[in-house]
């Protein structure tokens, strides 16, 4: 399943996606933690220290080689150099899974051991003095959206992405790129209003959207997030000495958070799981062309040179596995063949 947490600066939703994390170390889901925040500060949450989570690999640095690997044999693709943020995989492609050993993880992801089991990170990369004035923060974040592209994913696995704050990730398709998206608002009327933004962007896309209450202090705070949110609003996070404890730099172990919040926890999986009955494969693989196509036509044609749209498998559609992969096509070899082919 593919996460994402959303919200406005402030919100909690490093902190709540960082929790929804270790939940789920903890219960032996398989998960990828990625920080798609130009604040890099999911590591932190996850028990790193200042110094590891800045000697974390960046996705934006290994770009190159993340977009030859997935490349793999698409004849559409003839060169790496052709792959922008969206390009939509094919026949030929190298997909992903939640739990393997590749290229990418190699490079780029590192294994967080937790208080109750473990995660992989995977980190855009923070803001630096290099890319000042120059270069714009969505082409770090690209390498997140091209890897979910690219991803297939079982029931009980998970990838989970604290996202750039307030609406920065409809700048491209990656608000799309997930089958459930959690949203943190404060009890307040900036808080709700990011929530307005996001839900007004995302609804004729599909995007599944709940809406985690933080910051709650009493019936006043739960009545305004329902009359702002309304039926959106799946549940709220109380009060947490045990989160104050964490952001004070303890690391306390996870059994010993409040009880109403680990029940909180586990009610965002059960979401997840529901939201992952009602995934559309097809509609995933449309919507990835189309945001592709739209990239082409107002930059990245200009600058790779060439029709990006014609890079689009229009008989490719991208399924999760089951077993094997299922769908109308299946992996043979890491790459993606129609079903019942070999490679």
């Amino acid at each position: 399943m593919k996460i994402a947490f959303v919200g406005k600066g402030g919100s909690g939703k490093t902190t709540l996606s960082a929790l929804f994390i270790r939940h789920l170390a903890a219960i032996g889901r398989p998960a990828i933690a990625v920080d798609a925040d130009i604040n890099q500060h999911l590591g932190p949450a996850l028990g790193l220290t200042d110094a590891q989570a800045a000697e974390l690999p960046s996705l934006g640095a290994h770009l190159p080689e993340i977009k030859e690997y997935l490349r793999g044999s698409n004849p559409l693709i003839r060169s790496a150099d052709e792959m922008i943020k969206t390009t939509p995989p094919g026949r030929g492609s190298r997909l992903l899974r939640i739990v393997e050993e590749n290229p990418v993880y190699a490079a780029c992801a590192r294994p967080i051991a937790l208080d109750e089991g473990s995660v992989r990170l995977l980190a855009t990369g923070a803001f630096t003095e290099e890319d000042l004035g120059v270069a714009c923060y969505h082409s770090k974040v690209g390498a997140v959206e091209l890897l979910l592209n690219h991803l297939v994913d079982g029931p009980d696995e998970y990838l989970v992405t604290d996202m750039t704050a307030g609406s920065d990730s409809f700048a491209s398709g990656l608000f799309t790129r997930f089958d459930l998206t959690f949203l943190v608002a404060e009890p307040t009327r900036k808080g709700v209003s990011v929530y307005r933004q996001y839900r007004d962007y995302a609804q004729d896309f599909g995007v599944q959207l709940r809406v985690i209450g933080n910051k709650v202090q009493g019936p006043d705070d739960l009545a305004f997030l329902r009359r702002e949110v309304g039926d959106d609003l799946l549940t709220t996070f109380g009060q947490s000495d045990w989160v104050r404890r964490l952001e004070q730099g303890a690391e306390p172990p996870l059994k010993s958070l409040e009880p109403a919040n680990r029940a909180v926890l586990e009610l965002l999986r059960a979401e997840a799981e529901a939201a992952y009955g009602r995934r559309d494969a097809r509609r995933y693989t449309e919507q990835a062309a189309l945001f592709h196509r739209r990239n082409a036509e107002s930059w990245a044609n200009a600058k790779v040179g060439i029709d990006l749209a014609t890079q689009v498998d229009e008989d490719f559609v991208l399924s999760e596995p089951a077993g094997e992969f299922a769908g109308e096509f299946a992996t043979a070899g890491g790459q993606a063949t129609p079903a019942g082919a070999t490679a």
